[in-house]
């Protein structure tokens, strides 16, 4: 059963950090639950390599997560409110909302249309 929360982002974290990937994480706090958001590859490699890979689909889900949140700034995604979808207990969220406007982002959605 799928219904809206309101949340707030406690952290916005792009991170290569002991994974060996470029990976974007939000950290969502609700009334009571809180889940991490997104986990995505954004792209490969490790600091000290000489060269990295990565698409321009990942920097394309950065800004798109941006615009649903509605800042211009990656740093500013902390403290925002946003409203999620959620798909009943233990299931992933793969969509967030803007807190007042009707912009969403759809990670399922959104690599979907790559696929395609």
């Amino acid at each position: 059963m799928k219904e809206i929360k309101n949340a707030k982002i406690t952290s916005a974290d792009l991170s290569m950090k002991d994974h060996g990937i470029l990976c974007l994480q939000l950290t969502l706090e609700g009334n009571g639950w809180g889940v991490v958001f997104g986990g995505y590859v954004l792209g490969k490699r490790y600091v000290g390599v000489k060269e990295f890979s990565g698409s321009p689909k990942g920097i394309e889900e950065i800004m798109r997560i941006m615009d649903t949140v509605g800042v211009s700034c990656f740093k500013d995604l902390e403290g925002k409110y946003i409203r999620v979808e959620l798909n009943g207990w233990g299931s992933s969220i793969t969509k967030i909302g803007h807190i007042i406007e009707d912009k969403w982002f759809d990670y399922e959605e959104f690599y979907r249309k790559e696929k395609k």
